[in-house]
């Protein structure tokens, strides 16, 4: 069983883990891909860095495709990701964490899919539940054990960015039932599930979105609530990956056995 750390903003540092090696993991997609692997609680771990160890890559420059082609290269079966959030919802505050069970969609430039078609044809995907549910109710008994607030469900709004979102824009966002609003979230998910992995966030609230919050929104702003609070999102991993069972009882890998070939030659990975 391997795990993979997608840490967000504010998650840069696998400090939890031994036996650290740094590595360049080649795909078709581009640049190497920089991750660590390590080990934790005698379980091997992949910890990579969203955003560059400096927070040096934007959220609409981020190469999601080469990032989840390096983890399916390197044999790792879930993925546990980080993110950074604003709240539309007055019950999720700063410092709050949450569980991202459904997402919407509105990001307007980024390519969302490994599946071109051509030969191999035309590949339709199940969204119904985009995160690992196994994996989702794990995260919550491990919370509940730990004594940390942690809500079991929030629908998530990916927007494009950089910038942050006009007050309008949350407004027209709360009316579609969104609870966070963030940048990164898609299409990670989505190439996530289209490689059969299994994928859940935990998502850290730093602020109230704009036109709810009475002040203007800052990077810093976020940077400093991540901060703070980061202790309990790493509480939550190590106890994770101690109880973590080698197989889970989901079928997150089932649109990636449906396509293996498909995959298999858009990435140069060899097939299940």
């Amino acid at each position: 069983m391997k795990l993979a750390i997608i840490g967000g903003t504010g998650v840069y540092d696998p400090d939890m883990l031994s036996d650290l090696q740094e590595i360049a993991v080649e795909t078709a997609y581009g640049s190497p891909v920089p991750v660590v692997t390590g080990r934790y609680a005698g379980k091997e771990v992949v910890f990579l860095s969203r955003h560059g160890s400096k927070h040096s890559v934007p959220p609409h420059k981020i190469n999601y495709h080469a990032n989840i082609a390096a983890l399916k290269k390197l044999g790792v079966q879930r993925v546990l990701a980080t993110a950074a959030v604003g709240s539309l919802n007055p019950a999720m505050k700063s410092g709050h964490l949450a569980l991202v069970n459904q997402f919407i969609d509105f990001t307007k430039d980024r390519k969302s899919t490994y599946y071109d078609g051509g030969e191999e044809g035309v590949v339709h995907t199940d969204f119904t539940e985009p995160y690992c549910l196994e994996m989702r109710k794990i995260l919550g008994v491990v919370a509940k054990d730990l004594n940390i607030k942690l809500h079991s469900e929030a629908t998530y709004v990916c927007a494009e960015g950089p910038r942050f979102e006009t007050p309008a824009e949350i407004k027209m966002f709360r009316q579609w039932g969104s609870d966070l609003v963030g940048m990164t979230g898609v299409p990670e998910v989505v190439l996530a599930r289209e490689l059969g992995l299994c994928y859940n966030t935990i998502a850290l609230v730093t602020n109230f979105a704009a036109g709810i919050s009475t002040e203007k929104l800052t990077h810093q702003e976020v940077l400093e609530a991540m901060a703070s609070n980061i202790g309990n999102v790493k509480k939550i991993m190590q106890q994770f990956i101690r109880t973590l069972p080698n197989e889970l009882a989901c079928d997150c890998s089932d649109s990636y056995v449906g396509a293996a070939d498909y995959i298999a030659k858009a990435t140069n990975l060899p097939c299940k």
